[in-house]
């Protein structure tokens, strides 16, 4: 574990598979729920394809205010294209009071640092004006620019590496999400365990099936290469029905139940 003291009153964790336990993220629930264990097996295969944690703390605090996610490119959990890049899964800082205080360039600088030290090509993330996505301006304003976008808010945002003994690879790109779409018949959720919050939607889905006695086929993304052959750019959570993405991030029970009553007939 290496701790950085990076700007007055603040400290930078390194988490692995060792101290994760010591120094859960907020988002991954409490750690008693099925969503949080599910989350962590997840990560510790991850850990071992080279993906990276690191959370800021105040100091005085017991819980981090903020955290980054990511991975070398080719094991991204998205749809794109992003080989000898590395590429940021998710980062957020909260609560609101901690936003606009730099934390989150402190975290993006991080993951530019550990590319650089890996001799990528740069940095890339997905970013969108939607639910559980990060915005651009914040990568803006550390030098990244957008090379795609996709609907309905979607951009793939990067920050090439300008290094004498690197050589310039082709920038990432969105997967084809559209021909994916059409190889789904009938309702279907595709997902991956990623997300800790889809983690515990699946695991109480169960019920809900039973309850409204529906045909669902779930599929899991269990690898890097499936994930990138998602059927939306968001990759982690896919509701789709009759080759219709219905969903494309998680959504609690009753959007769920909300969506199927007006959309299977």
């Amino acid at each position: 574990m290496i701790v950085l003291y990076l700007m007055p009153d603040t400290i930078i964790i390194n988490i692995d598979k060792n101290n994760i336990s010591q120094y859960p993220p907020v988002c991954f629930l409490n750690p008693k729920n099925e969503g949080y264990l599910i989350k962590l097996e997840w990560l510790k295969k991850r850990f071992l394809e080279g993906l990276k944690i690191k959370q800021l703390y105040l100091k005085g605090e017991s819980k981090c205010v903020g955290f980054i996610e990511y991975v070398p490119g080719e094991q991204a959990f998205r749809a794109v294209d992003a080989k000898g890049y590395m590429f940021i899964h998710c980062i957020w800082i909260t609560p609101n009071k901690n936003k606009g205080k730099g934390y989150g360039s402190l975290l993006v600088k991080e993951c530019v640092k550990d590319a650089e030290k890996e001799g990528k090509y740069g940095v890339c993330v997905v970013t969108s004006e939607g639910s559980f996505m990060a915005g651009k301006n914040l990568f803006l304003k550390n030098g990244f620019n957008s090379v795609a976008c996709a609907k309905p808010s979607f951009e793939l945002m990067v920050k090439t590496l300008e290094q004498e003994t690197l050589k310039k690879g082709p920038l990432p790109r969105f997967r084809d999400m559209e021909k994916q779409l059409s190889k789904y018949k009938g309702l279907n959720i595709i997902y991956s365990n990623q997300c800790p919050w889809v983690a515990r939607f699946i695991n109480e889905l169960g019920e809900i099936v039973k309850k409204k006695d529906l045909k669902l086929k779930v599929t899991e993304l269990e690898n890097a290469k499936a994930a990138q052959d998602a059927p939306s750019i968001y990759a982690t959570f896919n509701l789709v029905y009759d080759g219709k993405l219905l969903a494309d991030h998680y959504i609690s029970n009753t959007r769920f139940l909300n969506i199927i009553n007006k959309e299977i007939k």
